[in-house]
């Protein structure tokens, strides 16, 4: 069993995983709360809570838990917000040198590509490896408030970026958005629930850059046209039209998350597509990429909701997952031969 530690923004995570029993206990402490009066994740605040929190989270283990059962740790080590970071790594080095267990850092976007196959493990803990491989190379579309970028992964975990954001990621959009709109922070969720009923061809938006042939995203001006919409209308029109323009804003970033996916798949030949990251939970882009893979005619697997915001569960799995990891360090290891480190079920 192994035990994850994730602490790259303002999640405080921890999860136990087997290889043969899957998440055996995935453990978030959200700071939405705190950071909503802010607009956003005020890092200082945020680091100050993961040193508040994680204490607590361990309190959440079974009554039964021993160190004993830990084959190895596994940490997110970036990319993140620094000061985060740092307080997830304190940890995972403190465990290590107390329990005298293997370390090893996971970079927190192959836990989110590697996210949409924990379903696949859980169906079959025994035949994992070979249902994983089946679906190799797989185009996976990490999408969240700080990341958006469309990633193949190819077996012995080797990836390649094949397109990412040049200025603002999709989920940062959506927040912006809603703050424009007057609305709370984080404000992805409330958009798209403003958005239903709403006519999305009656406000015009941007899709980012409109070549077929540039797979870079761009979301800066959209939120500009947004602001620009917004100074041509009157408190009145707004809260008339306020279903319309979510519906418009909403679809144009779920347009430019698709034709990109569509160019992308074009280029290579892909056995099975993918969403992850938080801005997943969102049910127009859910269903898009439905009716893509079902066009395409190839497996589509999307991060269970619980398994795509920022979670420890996503990374004890590619620690799990992943053969590109490095061989773990010990806080403490001495010259003595040691038995080989096993995670496969």
């Amino acid at each position: 069993m192994l035990l994850a530690i994730e602490s790259s923004c303002d999640e405080s995570g921890l999860s136990l995983f087997d290889p043969v029993q899957g998440v055996v206990g995935a453990w978030v402490h959200s700071q939405v709360a705190l950071h909503s009066g802010y607009g956003g994740v005020v890092p200082s605040l945020a680091s100050r809570e993961h040193l508040r929190n994680f204490p607590e989270l361990l309190r959440h283990f079974p009554d039964d838990f021993s160190p004993a059962e830990i084959d190895f740790i596994a940490v997110t080590r970036g990319p993140g917000l620094a000061a985060c970071l740092a307080l997830g790594l304190a940890l995972a080095k403190a465990l290590a040198l107390a329990w005298d267990k293997p370390l090893v850092g996971v970079n927190h976007l192959r836990g989110h590509l590697f996210s949409p196959f924990v379903g696949l493990h859980a169906d079959s803990p025994s035949a994992f490896r070979e249902s994983f491989e089946d679906l190799l190379p797989h185009l996976g579309l990490v999408v969240s408030g700080g990341n958006t970028l469309l990633v193949s992964l190819d077996r012995g975990g080797r990836t390649s970026v094949i397109a990412q954001t040049v200025d603002d990621a999709a989920g940062e959009a959506f927040d912006k958005g809603a703050k424009l709109l007057g609305l709370p922070y984080p404000g992805g969720a409330l958009i798209e629930k403003l958005a239903c009923g709403g006519d999305p061809s009656r406000f015009d938006f941007p899709q980012g850059i409109a070549s077929k042939t540039d797979l870079r995203f761009s979301f800066s001006g959209l939120k500009t046209s947004l602001r620009h919409k917004l100074e041509q209308l009157d408190d009145d029109l707004l809260t008339r039209h306020m279903s319309d323009i979510c519906a418009g804003y909403q679809a144009a970033i779920v347009a430019q998350l698709m034709a990109k996916t569509e160019a992308a798949l074009a280029t290579r030949q892909f056995a099975s597509v993918g969403l992850s990251g938080g801005v997943a939970n969102n049910g127009s882009l859910r269903a898009a990429f439905a009716k893509l893979a079902a066009r395409r005619g190839l497996p589509l697997r999307i991060a269970e909701p619980r398994y795509s915001g920022d979670n420890a569960a996503m990374i004890a799995f590619a620690a799990f997952a992943d053969e590109s990891l490095p061989s773990p360090v010990r806080a403490n290891w001495s010259l003595a031969p040691a038995p080989a480190l096993t995670i496969d079920a």
